[in-house]
This record gives C-alpha cells, structure tokens and sequence, in this order.
C-alpha cells in the first residue's frame, strides 16, 4: 500500500460521502464546526494510518468512526469541567429522535438541511449553511452562488455556526407541520448545488464531481417526502430538463455548444418525459411558483430544440413571471435576453441597462450577454470591451474559446455605430 492510493481513496471518500458523513457526526453534537473539525482529523489520521496497515474494507465507516471518536474524547474533556448534564440530554434526544422519527425521514443530509433551515438560524444563512456542511462546497463557490464577496460569505456562515452552538439548536427531525416553512431554503440549496455542478462544464474541478448526481438524488428525495408540494416537483422538473441536455452542451473534441445550437437528437428523451411529467403534476396544484417557471421556461426550449420554432411571447411571458417572484440577477439577465431574442438587441440592452451596477459587477452571464447584443447592433468597440470582461470572468476554458471567437468575429461590424 502507497501514500498514493491511501490519498485517492480519501479523496474518493471525501468527494462523494463528506456531506453523509457530517450529517451522521453533527446529529451527535450539534456543533457543526466540531463536527467539521473531527471530520478533518478522521481524514488526516486515514492519510497517516491507511498506508501503513492498509485501507480499510469501509472506508467510510472508518472516516466516521474515528471523527465520532474525535468528538467523544473532545466531550469526554468538557465532562471533567462538568458540563455532563447538557452532554447526556443530547444523547438522549438523539437517541428518542433516532426511535420516532428516523424512518419517516428519507435520507440523513436532508434531515440536516431542514435542520439548517431552523426558524432561529438567520433566514440568509440557512441555504450557505447547507451547501457548506452538508453539500461540501467552499466559501468561494458558494458566495459566488450569491454573487457575494466570498470574505462576507465566510462570516456569514461563521456566525450561522456559532448561533447553532450557542443557542443549542436542536438537530432532531422537524415534524411534518414544520416541513413547508423550512421548504424554501432546502430547495435552494439543492438548486445552488446543481447550478455549482453546472457550471464545471469539464467535471475537472473535484469539489464539484458526483454534485449534480446528488443534487437530482437529494431532488427526488424531496418530491418523495412532500409529493403535494409543487415547488418540490418544480425544482426536480428543472434538473431534470437541464440534465436531459448534458450531452449537447459539448462537441466531441470538447467546444462549447449554445442552446440554441446544440442537436436536439442528444437530449435524453427519456428524462424530459420525465421532467414533463413531474411539471404537469406540479401544475395541477394551482400554487405557480419560481422553480416551477424556470421548468416551465426549460419546456419551452425543449419544444424549440424539438420543432426548430422559437416561441418568444411564452418565453416573455415566463421570465416576466419569474422575475416578479425572483428579481434575481440571473433571472433579469435571462429575462434580457428572451426580450432581445424576441424585439431585437435595443430591447435586451435597455432592459440591461437597468439593472443595478453592484451584482453585475462580477456577473459573467452579464457581460456575455451584453457583449452579444452590442456586437449585434455593430457597436464593436463597447462589444470587445464587454467580451474582455466576460471572458476575464470565465474560468472554463471551453466558454473562453467561444467566447473569444465571438469577440474576433465582432471586427468585422460596421464602426460607425461607434
């Protein structure tokens, strides 16, 4: 046995069961931080030990083991401080939630994440705190998630920790009443996550490998436990159409492939059939909300992949309807460019003109889509410049060759428009 496979066993461990783990160590502790703490020691002592005696059958019972064994010592410490009481109260209650509770409950990292989305925990934190914890995800990608400084980030999910450990917030299963009101969050967790997953075009980024697997897993863990909430349907609908397209998004010597043309005869049928089939159930239940738009207008592009005929006024439509529910940066972007596609470049660019100077400062879809519209309208020099900036905002090498291309293609417009 060698440092090597010792490593790639680790870093297979980490990659695909961190987040089971960390739930299964913070159910104990209730301490997040202490739980992440041990956790990393579990995987520092396996890259000491395993080289040594030889990597374990499980490898992850092993990692549990012995961050649980990590935790107990640390508690077996504040015992002698006499702090027993609180310590045997949550091993009892753990204990009683494990014996009522636990087979009603799908999955250990979604019992966590409603967990995360505790009433006392700060509404802003509740979804970082997710996709940290149990969803392994840095500062980094995450802030950028919420197009925030990932120090803010940082902070934000320190104090979200602490408030956890000081307040002694219970990590018991919420009961079935509490489930709707702690629904959104967990929702947009599992969105961010397949969003982070998404974007890693190549699947080179490790901390990103297996996420949109588990992003759909933990989805569809979502509809089964709540089949009569239409967000959940919603939001499984929209991986669903996204992940039907996977195969299109990149030729075979690996360029970047735009939506509007990639061939249609590499979507997965089956897996639009099926998110067609969760988005038509969603809809019978009368309550339209954001996930069950951003699906809706997913359906619409698969019918123009299909047809070849773009239908631009229920694309208008639907992205007027999902900015009024979430006027978030992307969604006024997306709502841009579906008004350019429709009236033409001046429509998009005055809609993207108003949009605030702060999130988009930083925001790559942004300048793509300024970029494109200002090349179409023959304005080469503002164009390059936009393109320059989306490019400097891109980290996948494909989207920049697309993207430079674009901007080379852009040299030929007329300058007088200048």
């Amino acid at each position: 046995m060698n440092d090597g496979d010792a490593r790639r066993v680790a870093a297979t461990a980490a990659r695909t069961s961190y987040g089971r783990l960390l739930a299964m160590v913070a159910a104990r502790s209730r301490d997040i931080a202490a739980a992440e703490d041990a956790l990393a020691e579990a995987f520092r002592t396996a890259l000491e030990v395993w080289p040594e005696r030889g990597i374990p059958d499980k490898p992850d019972a092993w990692l549990l083991t012995a961050a649980r064994h990590r935790l107990s010592h640390a508690y077996r410490h504040d015992l002698t401080r006499g702090a027993a009481q609180p310590v045997l109260e949550l091993l009892a209650d753990e204990r009683q939630s494990r014996g009522e509770a636990a087979d009603d409950f799908p999955d250990e990292r979604l019992k966590l994440m409603f967990i995360c989305a505790h009433p006392a925990i700060d509404e802003a934190a509740r979804t970082p705190l997710m996709l940290q914890t149990i969803l392994g995800l840095d500062a980094a990608l995450i802030a950028s998630a919420f197009l925030i400084a990932p120090s803010a980030m940082g902070q934000r999910l320190s104090r979200a920790k602490a408030k956890i450990r000081d307040a002694g917030i219970a990590f018991a299963v919420p009961g079935r009443d509490e489930l709707p009101d702690r629904l959104s969050a967990v929702l947009f967790a599992v969105y961010a996550a397949y969003g982070a997953a998404w974007e890693d075009l190549n699947g080179a980024d490790p901390k990103r490998q297996g996420l949109a697997e588990e992003a759909i897993y933990l989805a569809r863990l979502l509809v089964s436990l709540m089949p009569e909430e239409p967000e959940a349907r919603g939001l499984l609908a929209l991986l669903l159409y996204c992940e039907a397209r996977v195969l299109a998004r990149r030729t075979p010597d690996g360029a970047f492939v735009p939506l509007a043309e990639q061939d249609a005869k590499l979507w997965s049928r089956a897996l639009i059939i099926e998110a067609e089939n969760h988005l038509t159930l969603a809809a019978r239940r009368g309550v339209f909300g954001r996930f069950q738009t951003e699906a809706a207008i997913q359906s619409v592009h698969v019918q123009r992949g299909v047809t070849g005929v773009a239908n631009h006024q229920a694309l208008m439509a639907l992205y007027d309807l999902l900015v009024s529910q979430e006027p978030s940066t992307g969604a006024l972007v997306s709502r841009a460019a579906a008004y350019a596609e429709a009236l033409g470049p001046e429509r998009g660019l005055a809609l993207l003109d108003e949009l605030r100077p702060e999130p988009i400062q930083t925001y790559q879809p942004y300048w793509a889509a300024r970029a494109h519209l200002l090349a179409e309208l023959g304005r080469s020099q503002q164009a390059a410049h936009a393109f320059d900036r989306a490019i400097a905002l891109t980290e996948d090498q494909a989207v920049r060759n697309f993207l430079l291309e674009k901007k080379r293609a852009c040299s030929g417009c007329d300058w007088s428009h200048v």
